[in-house]
């Protein structure tokens, strides 16, 4: 829930009558009380009334010369006709539900006109920063609450400074040093990097303080539980941190109100020390301007500054092959044990090991390919530098490699194919691992980073699955090793089409742990191989489903949102038959009046397990500009799925 201004609702929807029988029934109930009162009160019912009063009097203290003073009698009489005028104000008033007419009208009155709620206590105020007081950074304190009343302080100044004091309570910073800097710098202090203290532009709304963005409302829907209608909803990194699958067609708003907002708000939180972030998609998908971002990579563009390394960073040959070969051949691989991962790492191992010996590098893509190809002049010039340089060990690596060749089962042959869709002109200046460009590298993830990647889908489709495989396999395995976890890292893929294999279903549920997510777009399931729809439904803690889904689609989340004991009531209308002439004049009255026969409702009620939401629901009842959303922390609690209007978002 977006928590700003939200106020907690009943778990269950309280019986609410229509305002108009509502009012009718209070004013008739009204108008009976004020009749009773006027004929007790004009004598109308005689002594009749005033019975009770009589029983319980002596007789000494009533009529004219009864025994104790006037005065008191009269007391007596006017508490008796105030206490019967009450008792009739709480029956008819029971009857006439004021009480609701009260809530439901007039405290929203009183709320609308109530003065503003007194400014807390200085040892309360968030803004005079007790915890640094309380510490004994009393000077920071003072500096950083004139830098609010001044308003020099932005939400991301006191995120990234609230951010640098849990490092200096967790040891990683000095306190003289955190106190030296707030004292000089204010609200500047402990800057990102980059030198930014915001985004140059803000397209959703944000709140800092409990880190979430806003996306939409959800709908008052009977399908949504009570508690949940009518409030905003907002995602933060206790929700990513189980990863999120949304799917939908094109056109549906999974950019733009999902990616976007969400690497907005991961942007901010990394510009506050919080997070670390790299947002993938198509060249020109709108995930924000370059100026949101510390690092842009645009392959096949000669104008990009960084260049994509191939290798994630790594210095070892195996763990390098083993992530290279989820990238080339990873959407190939069987699902089930005994799959060709493994030998596709074997393969790119007894390759990537000797060239590296030889090197001191790995081979680039045009080197790759020639020797996954098997041509006799690179190999056999490996081979003779291995003998060269004394790295006659791993010579056996070459000679295991050139007796798979000959094998109609060989892996080499397709990785080559699919290393090839990378040695294209318009690649020709990237990968480079030859120190002559700038590679980025996922293990840069250690640090509060703004990444974009931007892949060329126009006319290189497939290199653009692979290079988006290739992010993926090395984000899992960066941030999985990790020493400081307390830095969220996040990962989004506006298009995860080819993207889902088996290795990156196993990730997914190791990055809860690492206090990492992804988030993943795909058009339809279609996308996915059967096997691995359950099991990766299974592995997103947060799943969404567009508008526009087929019903295919909507039977695969069916299935994952499961069933739920619902109250069915069962109606019946069973005519009255007037078995006296009386009975049968009034029937005749009623049927001219409504125009229906008199008839009796039975009423059957009973529990039956239903789905939340059925395939045919999701196909045709999400209306267009929702979603159907359900949501899991990493601490386990989750939400049903809930029906979301997604027009309204988090816009500004």
């Amino acid at each position: 829930m977006w928590r700003f201004g939200y106020r907690p609702r009943a778990a269950k929807e309280p019986e609410e009558l229509p305002t108009r029988q509502l009012l009718s029934g209070a004013l008739i109930a009204f108008l009976v009380g004020w009749l009773l009162w006027s004929l007790l009160t004009h004598g109308y019912l005689g002594a009749w009334w005033g019975l009770p009063l009589q029983l319980l009097l002596p007789d000494s203290w009533q009529g004219a010369n009864g025994s104790i003073a006037p005065t008191a009698t009269r007391f007596i009489y006017e508490g008796y006709t105030y206490l019967v005028a009450l008792s009739i104000m709480l029956v008819v008033g029971k009857l006439g539900r004021w009480g609701e007419v009260w809530r439901r009208f007039v405290v929203p009155l009183f709320r609308a006109s109530a003065p503003r709620q007194e400014p807390p206590a200085p040892e309360e105020d968030p803004a005079q920063w007790p915890h640094l007081r309380a510490a004994g950074a009393s000077e920071a304190a003072d500096r950083l609450a004139g830098e609010a009343r001044s308003g020099l302080m932005r939400d991301v100044d006191q995120a990234r400074i609230a951010r640098a004091w849990q490092g200096v309570q967790s040891g990683r910073h000095s306190m003289a040093t955190f106190t030296a800097a707030v004292v000089r710098d204010g609200a500047a202090a402990c800057l990102h990097p980059s030198g930014e203290r915001d985004l140059p532009a803000r397209h959703a709304r944000h709140d800092l303080v409990t880190g979430q963005v806003r996306l939409g409302t959800t709908a008052d829907d009977p399908r949504n539980p009570y508690q949940y209608r009518a409030a905003g909803l907002a995602l933060g990194p206790e929700l990513l941190g189980t990863s999120l699958l949304a799917v939908g067609p094109a056109g549906s708003g999974k950019t733009g109100s999902l990616v976007r907002p969400l690497a907005e708000s991961l942007c901010l939180h990394a510009l506050a020390g919080r997070a670390s972030v790299v947002v993938v998609g198509a060249a020109g998908a709108g995930l924000g301007p370059a100026d949101a971002y510390d690092v842009v990579v645009s392959i096949a563009r000669p104008e990009s500054v960084y260049d994509l390394d191939l290798y994630g960073g790594t210095t070892d040959p195996d763990e390098a092959a083993a992530i290279l070969a989820e990238a080339l051949a990873g959407d190939l691989a069987d699902p089930h044990p005994g799959s060709d991962s493994r030998r596709s790492t074997t393969v790119l191992a007894q390759l990537l090991g000797p060239f590296r010996a030889v090197h001191g590098r790995f081979p680039s893509v045009p080197e790759l390919r020639q020797l996954l190809d098997g041509a006799p002049g690179p190999l056999a010039a490996l081979r003779k530098a291995l003998t060269s340089t004394g790295h006659e060990s791993l010579l056996r690596e070459l000679d295991a490699r050139e007796r798979q060749m000959g094998h109609p089962g060989d892996v080499g042959a397709v990785l080559a194919d699919r290393i090839a869709l990378l040695d294209r002109p318009a690649f020709a200046g990237f990968f480079d691992t030859s120190g002559q460009t700038r590679p980025f590298s996922l293990r840069a993830l250690d640090h509060p980073v703004r990444v974009r990647i931007d892949l060329p889908e126009r006319g290189h489709a497939d290199a653009s699955r692979i290079l988006a495989r290739l992010v993926l396999a090395q984000f899992t395995a960066s941030v999985t090793v990790r020493d400081d976890r307390s830095l969220f890292s996040c990962l989004l893929l506006d298009d995860a089409t080819g993207v889902v294999t088996p290795e990156a279903v196993r990730a997914l549920q190791r990055l809860r742990s690492a206090n990492a997510g992804v988030v993943l777009t795909l058009r339809t399931l279609d996308d996915v191989p059967r096997p691995l729809r359950g099991p990766l439904l299974g592995a997103a803690g947060c799943r969404m489903a567009f508008a526009g889904l087929t019903p295919w689609d909507g039977q695969d989340f069916a299935e994952v949102w499961g069933k739920e004991w619902t109250e069915a009531r069962d109606v019946t209308d069973r005519q009255i038959i007037a078995e006296t002439p009386a009975g049968k004049a009034l029937h005749v009255v009623r049927r001219v009046i409504t125009g229906k026969a008199p008839t009796a409702r039975a009423v059957t009620v009973r529990q039956v397990e239903r789905e939340r939401w059925s395939a045919s629901e999701l196909a045709h009842g999400v209306p267009p500009g929702h979603a159907v959303l359900s949501l899991t922390t990493v601490k386990g609690e989750h939400a049903p799925p809930l029906l979301v209007d997604l027009r309204d978002g988090g816009r500004l």
